[in-house]
């Protein structure tokens, strides 16, 4: 447990601190996510249900008021189904682009070194190229996971 911590503070430390709200973001994005197969498998199933009951007991179901009535129920279990998809959706769209903020922090870390130390000394840029690889690469996996 202890070398899980270990590597995954390392990892952090050599992708600077983008990583963390990436990481934020894809906390976020999942917990929508398993929040949404919780509301499809378990709650949708027993509210769909209850309204088809409902609307099995009613005696009027043809005329115009009673078609509205279930018109109603279908919209508000639309509502339910759609809730926090379009979220979920901002999140996955979000995650490459902190991928490429992380990016650019990076190579301003590189551009910084190499305006330091005048030369291009592939040593002092590996920290930089490090911070500008990893985020592309976290900020897109978390992305891809997303799509699920």
């Amino acid at each position: 447990m202890i070398q899980a911590f270990e590597a995954v503070s390392d990892f952090i430390a050599r992708g600077g601190d983008v990583l963390l709200l990436i990481f934020a973001t894809t906390l976020a994005m999942w917990t929508l996510i398993l929040e949404r197969q919780w509301y499809f498998r378990v709650v949708y199933p027993r509210e769909s249900k209850a309204v088809l009951e409902r609307w099995h007991a009613r005696v009027d179901q043809l005329s115009w008021r009673a078609l509205q009535i279930r018109q109603l129920w279908i919209s508000e279990a639309s509502l339910g189904l759609n809730r926090s998809i379009r979220l979920i959706n901002t999140l996955v769209a979000l995650c490459p682009l902190l991928g490429l903020l992380g990016t650019v922090t990076g190579m301003i870390e590189v551009f910084d070194v190499m305006a330091a130390a005048g030369n291009s000394n592939a040593r002092a840029m590996a920290a930089g190229v490090s911070k500008a690889t990893i985020p592309t690469m976290a900020g897109m996996v978390a992305a891809i996971s997303g799509l699920y």
